[in-house]
């Protein structure tokens, strides 16, 4: 009875941290009189809590403000300097790897090409710990600071694989089209990765990260419900649902690019016929280009392709589109709108963001014939309830996203180190203290 009573006020002791923590987190800076009323816990607790976290560094002085007749408050915030996190996303062109302070300003960056070798796995495992060492060694930090590694990647994530060798489980990442079958990725990044072993890894997929920041950060704050599309050389989307703090709420990385747009179409890189990303990725747009006679170099990347179709169908000026790229386009934006026409459909999101490096090439060119066709293709009602806007974070937004899954877990626990042996599957308290950061501030 007694352990039993020492884990029960461990638990609401680590449950008060965690509010002061996810609440400055998502509306600070506050003075701790506000604090009360938005976390429900009494004075005592409160200055007990504050005394705590600003002991370990975690909370610091952010000003102070004038109250109404009384003396000025101080107020407070979560200290940028409290820990390191590191944001990855394995993407179809390169591997970018940026490590972050607790306010997600980045310190450091650095970015490996992929185009020669592809998702060679053991070359991805090495990009992954020269980046991870390349950017601790370039902003002078101890890794003993760091408070978890997040990696976006393409594919399904399977949760708990098989054993490794401390005993602990794994994800392993399924990822069809770029060769990946049930492939142990955390064990063999943990077992690269030169960090200390209680750091935890958390691995999911990269449209789900993209969401995840759009959601914290961008376009879809204080969105019910959500749908993010990737846009790369491959397509994928991920889907959020439900209020903020909702513990029913959901957040589903989706296959969206393997849905069907054409009977008996092109076949995808997914071994398939007829998929979205047969049409819409970019590594199906060069090989279209290229098909129709568009004057690209043999060797000629994803990026540098759309690049060049855009230019022949944009071409500024005086000069003439040429009607084969805007065709090609045309079809593109026709593809793109009946696919989000089924999600618009399934999943009635308030919101639909389109991201992703080639998403945001093409989006302010085929935005308005996107949305277009999305409203043919999708019931009237569902469709007359939701816009179609670009997402707003930029190129970056994956890995913004990856280093919020160690970063709300981090909040979760109540600003708690992870223990040695931790892993990374995040908790389901992690994902809802991701979604509280885009709650509108309590005045």
């Amino acid at each position: 009875m007694a352990e039993r009573n020492r884990r029960t006020v461990r638990d609401l002791r680590r449950g008060n941290r965690a509010r002061v923590l996810q609440r400055l987190y998502v509306d600070g800076p506050l003075s701790r009189q506000e604090l009360g009323p938005v976390t429900g816990l009494s004075s005592g607790s409160i200055s007990n809590v504050v005394a705590e976290l600003s002991a370990e560094g975690l909370l610091e002085e952010a000003g102070v403000v004038d109250s109404d007749g009384g003396r000025p408050r101080t107020l407070l915030r979560v200290a940028p300097d409290g820990g390191l996190l590191v944001g990855i996303d394995i993407g179809e062109t390169r591997v970018r790897v940026e490590l972050f302070d607790l306010s997600l300003t980045e310190l450091a960056r650095t970015e490996r090409l992929l185009a020669q070798h592809g998702y060679d796995v053991e070359r991805i495992v090495a990009h992954v710990r020269t980046g991870v060492a390349d950017v601790l060694r370039d902003a002078g930090a101890d890794p003993r600071r760091l408070l978890g590694i997040g990696i976006g990647v393409p594919g399904i994530i399977e949760r708990d694989g098989p054993e490794g060798p401390d005993g602990t489980r794994g994800a392993v990442v399924h990822g069809q089209t770029i060769g990946w079958r049930a492939v142990p990725f955390e064990q063999l990044l943990r077992e690269a990765v030169d960090v200390p072993p209680e750091v935890p890894l958390f691995i999911d997929n990269g449209a789900k990260t993209l969401g995840q920041a759009e959601m914290w950060f961008g376009g879809g704050r204080g969105a019910g419900a959500a749908a993010i599309a990737l846009i790369g050389s491959g397509v994928g989307a991920c889907v959020d649902h439900g209020d903020i703090l909702d513990e029913d709420r959901t957040s589903l990385a989706l296959e969206w690019g393997h849905t069907t747009v054409q009977l008996r179409g092109r076949r995808c890189r997914c071994g398939s016929i007829g998929c979205l990303e047969a049409y819409a990725g970019a590594e199906a747009l060069r090989e279209r280009w290229r098909e129709a006679g568009g004057p690209l170099p043999e060797d000629a990347d994803d990026e540098t392709a759309l690049a060049a179709l855009l230019a022949a169908a944009y071409p500024g000026g005086d000069s003439t589109p040429d009607p084969v790229a805007l065709a090609l386009l045309d079809e593109t934006a026709e593809c793109l709108g009946a696919a989000l026409a089924d999600l618009v459909n399934l999943f009635l999101p308030e919101r639909i963001l389109i991201g992703g490096w080639a998403g945001l090439l093409l989006g302010p060119r085929l935005l308005p014939e996107i949305r277009r066709y999305a409203n043919e293709y999708a019931l009237s009602h569902a469709a007359a309830r939701t816009t179609i806007e670009m997402g707003r974070l930029g190129p970056d937004a994956v890995t913004v996203g990856a280093a919020t899954l160690p970063l709300a877990d981090f909040l979760t626990r109540g600003g708690s180190r992870p223990a040695p042996g931790a892993t990374g599957a995040p908790p389901r308290t992690a994902v809802h203290a991701v979604r509280e950061r885009h709650r509108t501030p309590v005045n």
